[in-house]
């Protein structure tokens, strides 16, 4: 047995202790975006200093707790708070729990993000459904033994979100007339923000949106055969010739004022699959 698989393991059975079921849906809330756990009706929480190998939150905005409940009929595990590559931790440790969440039973994993808006047809407050991504993090989760018992050596991205997940969350805003944008997410390592010379390169390379998370989870979903959705929440706009100063306060804010409408298309998509 690899040395991974018996972390995870190890992680396993402390969960274990609480709760015997099995969780189809997994969820990442990003940063501001924790409010979705308040329309989960909550079986078991977990903090994450009480699992073994799991890494802390250092960002204020992400709590740091394993959510474990449902939202409709469906049984959901859920993170309050991920982690980031700019926290110091490695590629490996950002996404042991999506390694876990494959083993508690996770076949679809939703995801959101906090994000700045670089396609000018974006405006703050928007919600964005990721259809790529551009991995320009450095690094890569997959990088070093491949424990075949996960995953494939070199894992196709030929659909990274999936297709089947888009149209359902389009048909879901449609129906509760939110408007949406599609577009291509793009990961830097971050903390700070983009220079002017850096919006402009990252919106020609393809980018409609940057961020700083997000992929490396994709990635490894993808590797463990899960089907991905990325759902990202436009808190600035980045557009070189006009941009302003911003902090992280401002950024928090938006996100939790445009929270509304991720929360509604999630918790539909949920119940529709």
């Amino acid at each position: 047995m690899g040395e991974l698989i018996t972390k995870i393991n190890e992680t396993l059975k402390v969960i274990r202790e609480k709760t015997k079921d099995e969780f189809p849906v997994g969820i990442i809330l990003g940063t501001g975006l924790g409010g979705l756990v308040k329309e989960i009706k909550i079986e078991h929480e977990l903090d994450y200093s009480t699992l073994p190998h799991f890494p802390l939150s250092t960002v204020e905005s992400h709590k740091g707790k394993l959510i474990f409940g449902t939202i409709g009929d469906k049984k959901v595990v859920a993170m309050q708070g991920r982690f980031h590559y700019y926290e110091g931790y490695t590629m490996q440790q950002i996404t042991y729990p999506v390694r876990v969440m494959k083993f508690l039973g996770v076949k679809t994993l939703l995801v959101s993000n906090a994000c700045g808006g670089m396609n000018p047809s974006f405006r703050r407050g928007d919600v964005m459904l990721m259809t790529d991504h551009i991995n320009l993090l450095g690094d890569n989760p997959l990088i070093g033994k491949n424990e075949d018992d996960l995953g494939p050596r070199f894992p196709d991205m030929s659909e990274p979100y999936s297709s089947e997940l888009l149209k359902i969350a389009e048909d879901a805003a449609l129906d509760n007339k939110i408007k949406i944008q599609k577009g291509v997410y793009v990961a830097v390592p971050g903390p700070n923000l983009e220079t002017k010379a850096e919006y402009r390169f990252l919106r020609a390379i393809g980018a409609d949106v940057v961020g700083m998370s997000t992929i490396p989870e994709n990635i490894v979903a993808n590797h463990m055969g899960m089907k991905v959705m990325g759902i990202s929440i436009v808190t600035d706009e980045c557009f070189p010739d006009s941009l302003k100063p911003v902090n992280v306060e401002e950024i928090i804010a938006a996100a939790v004022a445009a929270e509304p409408k991720m929360t509604l298309i999630m918790k539909e998509v949920i119940k529709r699959i």
